[in-house]
């Protein structure tokens, strides 16, 4: 059964989520709250799976929570609503470690797939989107102290596969692009998630970025 908390200052908005999500068979609702405090209260309480995140709420934001609950329950996945698909506080949001983000007109069955999805411990959010949020972004957030530096502890393969993730490639494509099997590509993409501490994907991708190993608005796509 996988544990929800509902984050979001429209008690319809909720209500509409919690009704989905008590459909699913395999979901159960643990809680819900009206902005980020009480989620990050909430989620020390309940110790949901997986917080579904307004990214935009008073007092404090989807961000500023999504960064207690990621230093505070490293166990709960945080999957970011919004209504845009460029929104600044969506960088934010990833930088401070959520798993990915939704649109809130999302289709029921795609809602409940990605809920899976982030419960399980992968990413929701397309590479390629993610990319084009930190090209539009990178640069707007403190710099972080990263550098090329921080990748000396991957092998120059893991490295390419790196800089391939950040820049959108799927394992398949990136397979076919290094010409390995899909299942070494994923072996390679599972040390270099274990190698620089990064939860997922998407996580690698902000990293890439913020390495310098990949530059805002380069793409490398055959």
């Amino acid at each position: 059964m996988i544990r929800v908390l509902l984050a979001d200052d429209q008690a319809l908005v909720r209500t509409g989520f919690r009704m989905i999500l008590e459909n699913a068979s395999d979901m159960r609702v643990v809680g819900e709250a009206a902005d980020g405090a009480e989620a990050v209260a909430a989620t020390l309480a309940s110790q949901p799976d997986v917080v579904l995140m307004d990214v935009r709420m008073p007092d404090v934001d989807g961000v500023e929570a999504t960064r207690r609950i990621s230093a505070e329950a490293a166990g709960t996945r945080i999957l970011i609503l919004t209504t845009f698909d460029l929104d600044e506080y969506v960088y934010s949001a990833i930088h401070a470690g959520a798993s990915g983000f939704l649109l809130k007109d999302t289709l029921a069955p795609d809602l409940l797939s990605a809920i899976r999805v982030v419960a399980r411990g992968d990413a929701v959010v397309a590479p390629s989107v993610t990319r084009r949020l930190l090209e539009r972004y990178v640069g707007t957030e403190p710099a972080r102290a990263a550098s090329t530096a921080d990748l000396d502890v991957l092998t120059e393969r893991e490295r390419e596969v790196l800089g391939l993730i950040a820049r959108g490639l799927s394992n398949c494509e990136i397979a076919d692009r290094l010409y390995l099997s899909e299942g070494t590509v994923k072996t390679h993409v599972s040390r270099v998630l274990a190698k620089l501490g990064l939860r997922d994907r998407v996580q690698a991708v902000v990293h890439a970025y913020e390495c310098g190993l990949v530059r805002a608005g380069i793409t490398d796509r055959p």
